[in-house]
């Protein structure tokens, strides 16, 4: 029960029903704040408790001051959890541990157990392993179920456990589509309360469902587990830059043009731990699937959300996708009622602006490996001309005959090239170069959910048959939508024909090639890329293109519109120009080119008008929890505990609570500390966490092979995220990391100073040493540091490996959060300091003082560190510097002090 310290208790009433709201009115400043504020707002009125939340939280927020920096710390509680199972299952595994743990403190197990609606989608385990053919759908479940059937087994487990937590079983779509088409309420109804629908996920996409006025966004899953267990989440009211939009978007141009064009812009801006918030009248001529493609690429830019007001299109797509008469009644009345309905005259107070003409939006890729940046489609070749020279060695480019004769590098036109030929399995040839498409993927919830580009994409596949132009065959094709509607329609239009005859068969309902499970690519293909060292590329319409991210085959990743991975297939190569080149000869021996088969505007809105219903998302989302036939016959382990199999190589019980007493042990400073890597710019939780392939003579691989798994059915690192053996083992394994302090390598290794010589090592294997020689680790970064998906593992696997503590230039807002949540503490250089300017070579070693403050229940503005060059070596160099502490409120605090979140929270727990 709300304190309702400012009588903002009311009734609303919508046709038959009534619903107890709090009103915003009542809280002085109000009116003038943006929408997302006003949401953060409602929700400390409804939950004020006088001791978490009081009255003056509520009135930091009426008075808020938009140009202050951020200071006020808050406690947000979200209305429910989205997960999906690469981040769920570890999830899942730490609930179930915590059940044990609170037992062995004699605590009752069942005080774990969700507490607002939990619901995890399964979309992230189908590898795209199968395609071009009408059974690659079949033979990818069927692979997919072969390999996880440990995984779903637990799920489904969870789902009989737990109460408040539901699982939409594999093969039903991508969890933010699903969210913004089913599960999203944008107002909840609970309790006989009605009130903006908020939320967290275990995904950094979360913020898909901003489109839908809905404000949420992603966390790690430490942070979703306490949000699960009614722990608020602790924030500093934001800073909200408004980013105005006017005009309309010109014919020819699609939202993944617009997107990466806000993308580029907001990067530039700056609004990391910021809220964006689009406003004006250019949000009215916004499509819902737009907004949300918009909200989807929120991490891309950097902030923590981006959100769209409510308005008609909001109500427009709660009809079409199967709400009820009486929800959209209901988000209609509330949302007028709390001054939620969008004005496009309005000017809310913001702490920044920006403005965007849609009309100057123009045809866009980004690549090759950041979405931020962006490339004018016209410029595309142009630029990877420039931009191959950093994926190819010096020699090379410089042409000079370092390789064997037959292989001898050229230069063509000033761009690196080295035609190889290749023999298909059916003895046909082909030559392929730098530059080749060897992937061509419409993927990815931020575009796969917005009806106007995937069937612009299959109206361009159909015309391109009609042409008589088919994919090139070093090119892999793939298509997996984000929800079952999206191949409804297409047959109801009759377009699925045409994309299969172009290559683009469904592969599955998953995130696949966005997330790294592309799958193979043609042995052939994949033997003359490696042999050669060729620089081939993806065409993607996913929102992340990280450095081996998509394939390990593959250098360098583009992110597109369907249309134009369309295209791309067809041209096989980015070296075309795909604005003036021919794509193609047609039938009658003429060149095709772009214009030739890209739709109009009007054919587009006729299909999406003609195909796409209501029925539609009804018959989809029937029985969204049941599963098909083969999910249903998974046996169901029993009981509120869970039976650890020892032999999993899936699914097993982590140590984070092993030895854990009810008291907190006293924070200790950090001393002898060693580097376990020190990195660079940029460097992302794809960099950190665990993704992708499994190698065979990785850590991880050898694992695996050690406990009888074979190779083929090694799977990848996120579909084994249950199993901490796997994942401590992949942490700065990604095979595109430079460590700085182990020259020349690529990968997970560092220098180990246990051993003689200090010896290039796998990073595990000198973790361990270092471990057992009880030496803590540090991590030295550069500026961005964790940016990149919400993957709780990066944090997991760091604190695992024994690193201490992190220092960096700057952060993305969830991994130091996360890092803070695994105990490691996130430390900052001072202002324009780096490793660099320091002159820190990553051999010292390092001591921290004034850690040891947070006991006292202050938290230190800055920690004192020291580093002293290696014990031996001659002339001894000391630096001190002040690290600036980035702990950043009093909440974060109490979770080091803790150990951890899940250690707090487990406390907090038995003691109630």
């Amino acid at each position: 029960m709300s304190a309702n310290s400012f009588d903002a208790r009311s009734t609303l009433r919508v046709g038959d029903e009534s619903y107890e709201i709090f009103r915003l009115d009542k809280v002085e400043g109000s009116g003038r704040l943006p929408y997302s504020l006003k949401v953060l707002l409602e929700n400390l009125l409804r939950t004020e408790d006088g001791a978490n939340i009081t009255a003056d939280h509520i009135r930091s927020i009426g008075s808020w001051d938009s140009q202050a920096q951020p200071s006020q710390e808050i406690q947000f509680t979200p209305a429910r959890v989205i997960m999906q199972d690469f981040t769920g299952v570890p999830c899942v595994v730490d609930l179930a541990t915590m059940r044990e743990a609170v037992k062995e403190l004699g605590g009752d197990p069942a005080k774990i157990n969700p507490l607002a609606p939990a619901e995890l989608v399964i979309d992230h385990s189908v590898i795209a392993d199968k395609f071009g053919t009408p059974e690659s759908f079949a033979q990818n479940v069927e692979l997919e179920y072969g390999r996880n059937k440990e995984r779903y087994q637990f799920l489904r487990w969870g789902q009989t456990a737990f109460d408040e937590f539901k699982v939409v079983p594999p093969g039903t779509g991508i969890v933010h589509q699903v969210n913004i088409e089913h599960l999203a309420r944008t107002v909840m109804v609970r309790g006989g309360q009605a009130y903006p629908d908020t939320l967290v996920g275990t995904d950094s996409h979360t913020t898909m469902v901003n489109g839908l006025g809905v404000l949420g966004w992603g966390v790690g899953g430490i942070e979703a587990e306490a949000a699960m267990l009614g722990q608020p989440v602790s924030m500093l009211i934001p800073r909200v830059v408004g980013f105005k939009l006017t005009g309309e978007l010109p014919a020819g141009t699609t939202a993944t043009d617009l997107v990466l064009t806000i993308t580029e812009m907001l990067r530039k801006h700056g609004v990391v731990g910021k809220f964006v918030e689009f406003y004006g009248e250019g949000v009215a001529a916004t499509s819902l699937a737009n907004r949300a493609t918009i909200g989807n690429m929120s991490p891309e830019f950097g902030s923590t959300a981006a959100i769209f007001p409510i308005d008609d299109e909001t109500l427009k797509y709660l009809r079409l996708t199967g709400r009820s008469d009486q929800q959209v009644a209901l988000v209609e009345a509330y949302a007028k009622e709390q001054g939620l309905w969008l004005d496009p005259a309005a000017e809310p107070d913001f702490s920044e602006k920006l403005e965007l003409d849609l009309a100057t939006v123009v045809p866009s890729i980004a690549g090759p490996k950041r979405p931020q940046d962006r490339i004018i489609l016209a410029e595309a070749k142009e630029k990877f001309a420039e931009d191959v020279r950093n994926y190819v060695s010096e020699d090379e480019e410089a042409g000079k005959e370092s390789f064997p004769a037959s292989d001898a590098p050229a230069s063509a036109n000033g761009v690196p090239t080295r035609p190889t030929l290749v023999t298909a399995p059916d003895g046909t040839t082909y030559e392929i170069d730098h530059g080749a498409v060897t992937v061509a993927a419409i993927t990815s919830c931020t575009n796969t959910s917005n009806p106007y580009v995937m069937v612009a994409a299959a109206l361009v596949a159909k015309k391109a048959v009609e042409k008589g132009l088919t994919r090139k065959p070093w090119v892999k094709t793939t298509l997996a939508p984000g929800s079952k509607v999206v191949t409804d329609y297409f047959d109801k239009a009759g377009l699925t024909p045409y994309l299969d005859k172009i290559g683009f068969n469904l592969v599955g309902y998953g995130c696949t090639t966005c997330i790294g499970n592309s799958g193979p690519l043609p042995e052939e293909v994949s033997k003359a890329v490696n042999e050669h060292d060729l620089a081939v590329t993806s065409v993607l319409s996913g929102n992340r293109n990280f450095e081996g991210r998509i394939n390990p085959d593959v250098k360098m990743n583009y992110l597109a519109s369907p249309p134009l991975v369309v295209a791309y297939a067809l041209a096989g190569s980015m070296k075309v120009d795909i604005t003036k080149d021919a794509l193609g000869i047609d039938t009658e021996g003429k060149p095709v080119y772009l214009k030739d088969i890209w739709p109009t505007e009007a054919e587009v809105n006729d299909v999406v008008a003609n195909a796409i219903g209501e029925d539609m998302f009804n018959k989809s989302y029937a029985d969204v929890f049941a599963g098909d036939a083969q999910w249903q016959a998974l046996p169901i382990p029993t009981g509120n505990t869970f039976e650890w199999d020892p032999q999993s190589t899936y699914v097993r019980k982590p140590p984070y609570f092993e030895g854990m007493t009810m008291e907190t042990s006293p924070v200790e400073d950090i001393a002898g500390a060693r580097v376990l890597a020190k990195l660079g710019d940029s460097v992302t939780t794809d960099h950190i966490s665990p993704a992708g392939a499994i190698k065979a003579d990785t850590p991880a691989g050898t694992y695996l092979t050690e406990h009888g798994v074979e190779r083929r059915d090694f799977n990848s690192y996120g579909s084994r995220r249950g199993n901490h053996e796997v994942m401590i083992r992949g942490t700065f394994a990604n095979i595109r990391l430079r460590n700085q302090i182990a020259p020349g390598t690529e990968g997970g290794f560092t220098r180990d100073f246990t051993v003689e010589g200090a010896p290039v090592s796998f990073i595990y294997d000198a973790s361990q040493n270092y471990q057992a020689a009880g030496t803590p680790l540090v991590v030295l970064a550069g500026k961005e540091y964790g940016s990149g998906s919400s993957r709780d593992w990066a944090a997991k696997g760091t604190a695992l490996l024994g690193v201490k503590a992190v220092i960096a230039e700057s952060y993305e807002r969830i991994h130091r959060s996360n890092l803070i949540g695994m105990g490691v503490l996130p430390l900052q250089y001072p202002e324009g300091a780096s490793a660099q300017a320091l002159g820190l070579t990553g051999e010292e070693t390092f001591s921290f003082t004034g850690v040891t403050e947070l006991n006292n229940g202050t938290t230190p503005r800055t920690v004192k560190v020291t580093t002293d060059t290696a014990p031996g070596e001659a002339g001894n160099v000391r630096r001190e510097f002040d690290a600036v502490v980035r702990i950043d409120t009093p909440g974060e605090a109490d979770y080091y002090r803790n150990g951890g979140i899940m250690q707090y929270v487990l406390r907090s727990l038995i003691r109630k």
